[in-house]
């Protein structure tokens, strides 16, 4: 089983990274690009097992007390299913 966990800036807070993204996108010629927001992508492996609420809890602790900082990133952490 695996995991995906997204971290990016808030809305509401400044992204020089991904502003720097677009300009160099604008520059290339990529002219319908208005924005781009740059984040983390984290892809954890987890061990086989049931109780995936309590899997989710605990992920979703991680992505807010390690992996991300609350006060100007939000995160979402997704369960895969092997397929």
């Amino acid at each position: 089983m695996k995991a995906v966990i997204h971290v990016a800036p808030k809305q509401t807070v400044l992204d020089p990274q991904g502003r720097a993204i677009t300009r160099a996108l604008q520059s290339h010629g990529h002219s319908g690009i208005v924005d781009v927001r740059q984040g983390k992508y984290f892809e954890v492996e987890l061990l086989p097992g049931p109780g995936s609420e309590d899997l989710l809890r605990e992920l979703e602790q991680i992505a807010r007390d390690v992996l991300s900082n609350p006060v100007i990133e939000d995160y979402e952490v997704t369960l895969l299913n092997d397929q």
